[in-house]
């Protein structure tokens, strides 16, 4: 796990080498007080050498000086390293989800990653910042220190000796129990973010259903749940502190009640009585900051394991190893005898079966069918945002595995039934189609989309900011500039997946017309509920439970297609009734 994670140091690496150096430098000032003070106790004070005091008291303010010299440049160079980790494994993970198919996504579920990225990284990083801190300093300290001891009085170290292995045995036994808790709050916490996101996203419609005290109820069930795990998590953390302070205090003890024992005698100096003392609590504090970054490691395992999990996930929508040319126009698009379920693994029924037909280069498409029959998911095919289970789909006479993924996904312009904006510009949303698009361009784009008047209604035009998700246009407006988008690309082929199910039947028209003036050499497949959408189409597939149930003219299909003449038949009774 350390390994997988440290190539994420990058350039950092360089500071673990410095790091060490600071820390021993700072523990060898910081350890020599004592020693220094037990002089001026033992030999300066009895002789009353006021001189001797005073030289002896200016190497331990030189000490003081240098121990925080060394600790505020090693807690810089520590910071510095730790953030820069944490950015790098940031940046790896995000590009790693980058890669990620629909289907990879869905495993983790978009809470969990948000959790992965933020909270499990902060986790991690922490602990890799008090461990550069804390756990060379420690045990450097604790070791040097018992040393030390050990050379003023051996008798009295037997005490150290018997105490720091009791404390070593119980802080793991704590801390393993610690791990399994700690792993389920992390999991716990994937369910808040997941439970907030759904609502905050969703705050529309919670408003209009007035779901709001059940929406409440919900969270404070996730919450809660965080709650008790992080209680049960922490609660048997608690323990570490009071089993340590027991072992200490009462090795302290022991030690001041023989200590003082062999001051009286005359076997032991009350300056080396002092000094041993000192370095017992040097050794307490040592026990304590390494306990405390195991606790701290505890919980960022859990973390760890999370985050590497994400980055060892091997993308379902692999790179072909020698990728196919793709043309420089085309557009045919061929399903040859498609099958496709969303779990690969074997179990769960067919989405799609047996699904083949053909689109020649510059047709338009309709897809038809009832509500979750499959068109979706067919479409998502093509630019191999799923990949299908058997048979193959072909672009331009080429399977879609064998092209370069860039390659294929710059052939195709698609406008999703979830309709999505980002905070910005109009202007920089549409260039999402074409990076490159001149202003004449954009606007031809936007006119055909029937989007171009509305946006210069407003008073910035162009260059009106969209809040995230684009809340402050409608939902019409929204899929015109997404159809927009789509056509400023100017692919060779172009999905629409309901994409005019928000605009008037007016506007719809003028929409289709504009892809039969400027979209001749395009192929275009409309995926539609209404029949006037692909009424006037080149052929229509009609989809019925993840089957081809039709195949021809909007003529045709009606004349002896007898799904596509239901659909017809419910929407003019619905024309009628709306009439």
């Amino acid at each position: 796990m350390i390994r997988k994670l440290s190539q994420y140091l990058g350039e950092y690496r360089k500071l673990l080498i410095i790091i060490p150096l600071l820390v021993i430098a700072d523990v060898i000032c910081e350890l020599s007080m004592p020693l220094l003070m037990a002089r001026v106790v033992d030999v300066g004070i009895p002789g009353k050498d006021v001189a001797y005091i005073a030289r002896i008291g200016v190497y331990m303010v030189l000490l003081a000086i240098g121990a925080i010299i060394f600790g505020m440049t090693n807690m810089y160079f520590n910071t510095t390293a730790s953030m820069g980790f944490a950015a790098n494994l940031r940046s790896a993970l995000f590009e790693k989800v980058q890669t990620f198919s629909f289907n990879n996504i869905d495993r983790f579920s978009t809470g969990s990653l948000i959790t992965r990225l933020t909270n499990d990284v902060n986790n991690v990083q922490l602990t890799f910042m008090m461990m550069l801190r804390l756990l060379l300093r420690a045990p450097m300290m604790l070791i040097v220190a018992f040393i030390l001891a050990f050379s003023i009085n051996a008798r009295l170290s037997i005490v150290l000796g018997i105490a720091i292995p009791l404390l070593v045995v119980g802080v793991l036994l704590i801390m393993r129990t610690a791990s399994k808790r700690f792993a389920i709050m992390q999991e716990k916490i994937d369910v808040v973010n997941s439970t907030l996101q759904e609502n905050l996203i969703g705050m529309r419609v919670v408003k209009s259903y007035v779901r709001e005290d059940f929406e409440i109820g919900k969270f404070q069930k996730s919450n809660d749940g965080l709650t008790n795990a992080a209680i049960r998590a922490v609660s048997i953390a608690l323990l570490n502190m009071p089993v340590m302070m027991l072992v200490m205090n009462g090795a302290t003890l022991a030690i001041i009640w023989l200590g003082g024992r062999m001051v009286y005698v005359g076997t032991l100096g009350a300056g080396q009585l002092i000094s041993f003392l000192s370095y017992v609590m040097q050794i307490l504090m040592s026990v304590m900051m390494v306990s405390m970054v195991v606790l701290m490691a505890t919980r960022a395992q859990a973390s760890a394991k999370r985050i590497i999990e994400v980055l060892d996930t091997q993308t379902d929508i692999a790179q072909p190893a020698r990728p196919a040319t793709a043309p420089a126009r085309g557009g045919k698009i061929e399903f040859r005898d498609v099958t496709f379920k969303y779990n690969r693994t074997g179990s769960g029924e067919d989405v799609l079966t047996a699904i083949s037909f053909t689109a020649q280069p510059g047709q338009v498409v309709g897809i038809v069918g009832g509500t979750g029959t499959g068109k979706t998911t067919l479409v998502h095919l093509i630019p191999r945002l799923y990949d299908v289970t058997g048979g193959a789909v072909l672009v331009d006479g080429v399977d879609v595995r064998d092209y370069n993924l860039d390659d294929l996904r710059e052939k195709i312009g698609m406008v999703l039934q979830n309709n999505t904006l980002f905070s910005g510009t109009i202007r920089e949303n549409l260039l999402w189609g074409n990076p490159d698009a001149t202003q004449e361009e954009i606007e031809t784009a936007c006119k055909a989309a029937q989007a171009h008047d509305f946006i210069l209604s407003f008073p910035n035009g162009y260059d009106t900011q969209l809040g995230r998700g684009g809340v402050n246009v409608s939902g019409g407006q929204k899929q015109r500039l997404c159809i927009a988008r789509a056509m400023l690309k100017k692919p060779s082929i172009l999905i629409l997946d309901d994409s005019t199910s928000a605009v008037d039947t007016s506007t719809e028209a003028k929409i289709r017309a504009a892809f039969y003036q400027n979209f001749a050499d395009t192929t275009v497949l409309i995926i539609a509920q209404r029949i006037s959408s692909v009424r006037e189409a080149d052929e229509i597939i009609v989809i019925d439970d993840g089957q081809v149930a039709g195949i021809g003219t909007h003529e045709e299909l009606l004349a002896d297609n007898s799904i596509y003449q239901e659909i017809n038949a419910s929407q003019q009774e619905g024309a009628v009734l709306h009439g």
